[in-house]
């Protein structure tokens, strides 16, 4: 069937990313208590404000609805933060969920302001339906860029998501500069994602949508379990980080 997902798979697949960053000197936790999440990042030098997507205050997040993950140093300093969150879209599509504001507020007529707007004109959007995890708010230290922690996060996150929820698509919204830079490991990209402005939050994005569907995310997990037993004698860290991606800034 198609909704079964194969927990012995997925724990290997997430467990060679958990030691990916463990040699790399990241500890990762993963929490579901969006109230500690915010007080974590707002307590955390140089990261940016948490989008509205993933704070209580303007978007609650239901128990088993969302997950995020923080990793720390040797010096148990935060040095990375990444989130995620589940919609159902079964009676939508991702175009209107952004476009009704609702993608970023429990209640937009109350608590957007009235200059509040989002455009989404990628095409796909309007394909993407059902169980949608949206992935975003990645953040990493600037001491820690450039070491492969970007593939090592879109790892773990792909592993957790797809054992809570078997979604039918993830999707994330990133700047052009991330697709240029070939930053974020994604089988599908279009332009026009989110023109986006948040008055109150002083936000304006106009970013690119990125997305895998569910069948897609199964079949690199499969593979990555299937080819396993014939990768060489390099540790997982080695495996993984092999090809070091550019510096990292922070993914919406």
């Amino acid at each position: 069937m198609k909704g079964l997902v194969d927990p012995l798979r997925v724990s290997r697949f997430i467990q060679s990313y958990d030691e990916a960053a463990i040699q790399t000197g990241i500890n990762l936790s993963i929490g579901f208590d969006f109230h500690e999440y915010v007080s974590i990042t707002e307590a955390t030098p140089t990261k940016g404000k948490t989008y509205p997507i993933f704070r209580p205050d303007r978007s609650p997040i239901k128990t088993g609805e969302g997950y995020w993950v923080v990793g720390v140093d040797a010096n148990n300093e935060v040095a990375l933060v990444d989130a995620a969150r589940l919609y159902d879209l079964s009676q939508s599509n991702l175009a209107e969920h952004l476009q009704s504001l609702k993608f970023f507020y429990a209640d937009p007529d109350k608590q957007a302001h009235p200059q509040d707007r989002c455009i989404c004109n990628a095409p796909s959007a309007r394909r993407i339906t059902g169980k949608v995890v949206y992935h975003g708010d990645l953040w990493v230290r600037t001491d820690f860029r450039g070491q492969g922690l970007t593939k090592i996060m879109a790892g773990i996150m792909r592993g957790v998501s797809l054992a809570m929820w078997a979604p039918d698509f993830t999707c994330a919204l990133a700047g052009r500069w991330s697709i240029d830079k070939r930053v974020y490991d994604v089988a599908h990209s279009e332009p026009r994602g989110s023109e986006l402005q948040l008055v109150a939050e002083d936000i304006v994005d106009d970013d690119w949508l990125l997305w895998t569907t569910g069948d897609e995310l199964r079949s690199l997990i499969n593979s990555h379990d299937r080819g396993a037993s014939a990768v060489s004698s390099r540790s997982p860290a080695e495996q993984i980080v092999s090809k070091r991606g550019p510096a990292l800034q922070e993914q919406r």
